[in-house]
């Protein structure tokens, strides 16, 4: 057989990761028929089917599939070692790609990572805004920002924030119609904005604590967010108490455009971590994104 283009094989394990033509030419930057193309080469050298394509999506065969998950530990530790090399140019560079929430990147990310791509121009940054929990390795990010309890054992963590808590808010219209809750299960009495944790697939049951007794209560309403931001913005239009970021409501509050409620039964969460595997740590670049995102007290 003829020497396998090593080309060929990256745009295989594209279209294999994407599961379509169109997705990974995209992401390659090359036309759908010139990677269609490539892979019919590639599959006629090697006399094998390695995709089955149908009109809605495309598949890896047995043999694709062994031949993904023999290339692409391989393909990645080129990458890794050739972006090491980089350490050698008079700045980092390379491109970091993040998965994180909107509150982690407002509240954290965003401020420390400005003066850094200020700084070091030829670092990239990817920012993508998920509230589910992503496998970084399967789905090719670098690194993800999870709360503390929620990082995998086998990842190293990073702290790069504060603990905080959520708390329960609701304009001042919506107490002097409705009351003021005294106690957490006085909640499935109000109406209330939910949030919606998409990984679960189920609403957020809200998590109270106090004396070492905590509460989980599961409250009703007319609305269901997953964002913080838009929740705030419901509760100010008195739709409802919503159960949000301190840190993010804080001026709301300060403003009386909403009045805090419960403020002894909000316990605080650990804070944001950023992770990632080992074999990342070396990466210049990705020691700069670390370095500038790392919690310092």
């Amino acid at each position: 057989m003829a020497k396998t283009d090593l080309n060929q094989l990256t745009w295989f394990q594209a279209v294999a990761e994407e599961r379509s033509f169109t997705k990974a030419a995209a992401k390659l930057g090359v036309a759908q028929s010139t990677l269609s193309h490539a892979i019919k080469q590639l599959e006629a050298r090697m006399g094998i089917r390695l995709l089955t394509r149908t009109t809605r999506n495309v598949a890896t065969t047995a043999a694709g599939e062994r031949l993904l998950q023999t290339i692409a530990p391989r393909i990645g530790e080129i990458e890794d070692e050739i972006a090491a090399l980089m350490a050698f140019r008079e700045k980092p560079s390379g491109s970091i790609r993040l998965t994180l929430s909107d509150h982690a990147l407002e509240s954290v990310v965003w401020p420390k990572l400005k003066p850094v791509l200020n700084t070091y121009p030829d670092i990239s940054v990817e920012l993508i805004l998920d509230s589910t929990f992503r496998n970084i390795v399967e789905e090719g990010f670098d690194a993800g920002v999870r709360l503390g309890e929620s990082v995998e054992k086998d990842m190293i963590a990073v702290r790069i924030g504060p603990d905080w808590r959520l708390v329960a808010v609701a304009s001042p219209g919506y107490f002097a119609a409705h009351g003021v809750p005294e106690h957490p299960q006085n909640l499935v009495r109000h109406v209330c904005i939910n949030m919606r944790h998409e990984t679960a697939g189920g609403l957020y049951a809200w998590e109270f604590e106090k004396d070492g007794q905590a509460l989980r209560v599961r409250v009703n309403g007319q609305l269901t967010f997953n964002n913080s931001y838009a929740m705030i913005d419901a509760a100010v239009s008195g739709y409802g108490i919503a159960y949000v970021p301190e840190n993010i409501v804080a001026q709301h509050i300060a403003s009386s455009l909403l009045v805090q409620v419960l403020d002894d039964w909000s316990p605080f969460f650990d804070g944001y971590f950023l992770y990632y595997p080992s074999r990342r740590q070396n990466l210049p670049a990705f020691k700069v994104i670390v370095d500038a995102l790392r919690f310092r007290g």
